[in-house]
């Protein structure tokens, strides 16, 4: 005597599931059946009980003077790029991160002045020799620093008392 069979599957899968029953891809969860013939020549019925979760993804552009600490994964990045980082979400399945970056640099210059008495920079006037220092913000919206090495030289002035007869040259 041949008998028929039967089987169940309980699968949980990331976004899709081939079942060896009928080589057929599944992307939805559900109850799925097969029908085939065992090896005795009878009818085995095959049954799927599938659970499908979704991998998940987020993206995030940003932009930033010098360097950029992506809280995802903590790094700090100092160069304009697309980033990735992969891990698991909570349904068990990979979770994706991307970062698009944008860095922009801040400046430095620096100019040496010497002047008479005093020199005027920025809308301030220094009457005494020193380094000084202003920050701007530059074109591309980040820190300019700019630094005066400013000499003052005072002029002098003399008096001379004179007294001559006739003339005097």
């Amino acid at each position: 005597i041949n008998y028929s069979t039967a089987s169940t599957d309980t699968i949980t899968a990331c976004d899709s599931y081939t079942w060896s029953e009928d080589g057929v891809t599944y992307t939805s969860s559900g109850t799925y059946t097969a029908i085939s013939t065992n090896a005795a020549g009878c009818i085995h019925l095959a049954t799927l009980i599938l659970t499908i979760n979704s991998s998940t993804s987020t993206s995030t552009s940003a932009t930033a003077c010098d360097s950029y600490t992506w809280s995802v994964d903590g790094m700090t990045y100092t160069t304009s790029g697309t980033y990735t980082n992969v891990s698991t979400n909570a349904a068990g399945c990979t979770h994706i991160d991307s970062l698009f970056l944008i860095i922009n640099n801040s400046s430095l210059g620096s100019s040496a002045v010497t002047a008479c008495d005093s020199y005027t920079w920025d809308g301030v006037t220094y009457i005494t020799s020193g380094v000084y220092t202003n920050t701007y913000t530059n074109a591309a919206g980040c820190d300019s620093v700019h630094t005066l090495n400013l000499t003052i030289n005072y002029s002098t002035a003399s008096t001379d008392t004179i007294t001559a007869c006739d003339s005097y040259t």
